[in-house]
């Protein structure tokens, strides 16, 4: 239940916070927060991470089900210790669907976190990158 739980937080916050970014700013505009390292700057990605495969929105869509069929297969099978295990699951599943709601709305995913040096990134992608690397972790400790 916290899997779902989480995915849902992390769903809803993601979409607030992009809602937020598209009525405070007009697309394409940077705004400097520490001048030179860190702006947001509201774009739309049509790839996945680093404007990889650009336009492949069914693509992604598809692995979005196939993520969510695998959770609601494998959903007993989680083990609900340690506690950042079905967390971890929960934020992959959330910064996922997150990101496919932006696909099916725009055709492209809304960033806005610029650090400069790094490619442009939103919530979502904090989100699924903590989560795989939460999982990651487990069975790298658990194996």
């Amino acid at each position: 239940m916290i899997t779902i739980l989480i995915a849902i937080i992390v769903t809803v916050f993601d979409q607030l916070v992009k809602w937020l970014v598209q009525t405070e700013m007009d697309l394409g505009e940077t705004i400097p927060v520490i001048p030179r390292i860190f702006h947001l700057t509201y774009i739309h990605n049509p790839g996945a991470a680093f404007g990889i495969l650009p336009h492949q929105e069914w693509f992604f869509l598809a692995i979005v089900v196939i993520l969510f069929a695998a959770f609601f297969v494998m959903r007993k099978k989680i083990p609900e210790k340690p506690f950042y295990f079905p967390s971890a699951v929960g934020m992959l599943l959330g910064g996922a669907l997150g990101n496919a709601i932006d696909r099916v709305r725009y055709g492209s995913v809304v960033d806005f976190f610029d650090f400069r040096i790094w490619p442009i990134f939103n919530v979502a992608d904090i989100f699924i990158c903590v989560g795989v690397a939460l999982i990651v972790f487990y069975f790298w400790r658990h194996n």
